[in-house]
């Protein structure tokens, strides 16, 4: 198995990363979350992954944050769930919000993550209500507080709910973005994009 990469970044096509360890490209899935808090290519990043074996594909996926990889894992074990839409819920959410929609029964806002339908939502609910606690909630940081919210993430779902493809969301998030911007100073400059 493969659980840790430490290379290159070579490549970023959104959700597609290729990074460079001792002259092996490794090409993995990455979550939005992830893609847009990497740094440019050309820099060394370490990133968590997850190895998939299937009978007919064998896929890597790569994490910024353990905690990430977690609710990834965790998300697979619902059942109706793969990886594809595990991605999507942290592409489209943080592991504290999606918590906290989980813990508060919040079908409604799970259904506005693409893939995930009401009878999904609902099921999400019922298996992972007591399990989502020490994944995002009480998740520590470096620093020994709790992580904060990821302000991309945030504004991705925000944007979503809005009625914008995940596509476009991801395009109109990343040019928006600038370091240490607020969800809503990324939303405002998005929408304002959005509407040129």
């Amino acid at each position: 198995m493969i659980g840790r990469l430490k290379g290159t970044l070579v490549s970023k096509q959104p959700p597609w990363l290729v990074i460079d360890v001792g002259g092996v490209g490794y090409e993995l899935e990455a979550p939005l979350s992830t893609v847009f808090d990497l740094p440019e290519t050309g820099r060394e990043v370490t990133l968590f992954t997850h190895y998939a074996v299937k009978e007919d594909t064998v896929a890597l996926y790569g994490f910024l944050r353990e905690h990430e990889r977690v609710l990834f894992r965790t998300l697979q074990k619902v059942s109706g769930i793969g990886a594809k839409t595990a991605l999507a819920v942290l592409s489209g959410t943080s592991p504290d919000e999606f918590a906290r929609l989980v813990q508060t029964g919040d079908a409604a806002a799970l259904t506005r993550i693409p893939g995930i339908g009401k009878k999904t939502a609902e099921r999400i609910i019922v298996e992972l209500r007591d399990r989502v606690d020490g994944i995002a909630l009480a998740m520590p940081s470096a620093s020994g507080g709790v992580v904060p919210k990821d302000p991309l993430a945030e504004a991705s779902v925000a944007l979503q709910q809005l009625g914008y493809k995940p596509v476009e969301v991801a395009r109109l998030v990343k040019a928006a973005a600038e370091p240490g911007d607020t969800a809503e100073s990324i939303i405002r400059k998005a929408l304002k994009a959005a509407l040129r």
